[in-house]
């Protein structure tokens, strides 16, 4: 009965060998499979995103040239009135140059004093 026991147990103890060496096999082979995984997940995230920021980028630079198709006319127009209202001041001035001269300071004093005043506090 022992020899019979012992070809049992040695049967059992190969038995268990190879067990371990198939389940080691396959938890390197579900390791390699996860990863291989894994990198395809990263690469196909990667492209989706750069895809995303490529239609945002796209989608800004559309809504910048729309903003300053719309813009145009107004800085057309604010340019035209500025010039419009230097001509009427350099006009006037030219007019009465004393008068001009004398509410320029007087606005000077004016700004002067208040400042001042703020500066006390």
């Amino acid at each position: 009965m022992t020899v019979e026991t012992n070809t049992f147990d040695d049967k059992a103890a190969e038995t268990a060998a190879k067990v371990r060496k198939a389940a080691k096999a396959a938890v390197a082979d579900a390791a390699d499979t996860a990863q291989t995984r894994l990198n395809e997940a990263i690469d196909l995230a990667d492209r989706n995103i750069r895809e995303a920021a490529r239609r945002v980028e796209q989608a800004m630079r559309e809504g910048v040239e729309t903003l300053r198709t719309r813009a145009e006319p107004y800085t057309e127009s604010a340019s035209q009135q500025i010039d419009e209202a230097q001509k009427y001041v350099v006009e006037r001035i030219k007019e009465r140059p004393v008068v001009a001269t004398l509410a320029g300071l007087g606005i000077g004093l004016l700004l002067g004093l208040l400042m001042a005043n703020r500066s006390d506090r």
